[in-house]
């Protein structure tokens, strides 16, 4: 029973350390997308290219 009480303290705390890399890397801007908005204008839009048939 002590086994698996270690193993749930572990667990915890290897989530732990991951959330705080997650929040570390929102906040430190490693998911920021500064290429699409650059080159959204270049590429046609599928919606708008389409022509209707008669």
């Amino acid at each position: 029973m002590s086994v698996i009480v270690i193993l749930i303290i572990i667990g915890i705390v290897v989530a732990g350390g991951f959330l705080v890399g997650f929040i570390w890397a929102v906040k430190s801007g490693q998911y920021d997308d500064t290429y699409s908005p650059s080159v959204r204008m270049l590429f046609d839009d599928a919606k708008a290219v389409k022509k209707k048939k008669h």
